[in-house]
């Protein structure tokens, strides 16, 4: 159960990796957006890390 659980976490967090690179990408990337995803994936890394 804890393996999928990590998985998972994994996965979302390698999910907005490639957002946060496809917005800084763009020519005029939105700053907040870049903002909220880098929060998202830190609080997954974080919650990784207790495992």
């Amino acid at each position: 159960m804890e393996q999928s659980h990590v998985s998972a976490l994994q996965l979302k967090h390698t999910g907005l990796e490639r957002q946060i690179e496809s917005e800084l990408s763009r020519p005029s990337p939105d700053r907040a957006i870049v903002q909220s995803l880098k929060k998202r994936k830190l609080r997954i890394k974080e919650e990784l890390a207790h495992f």
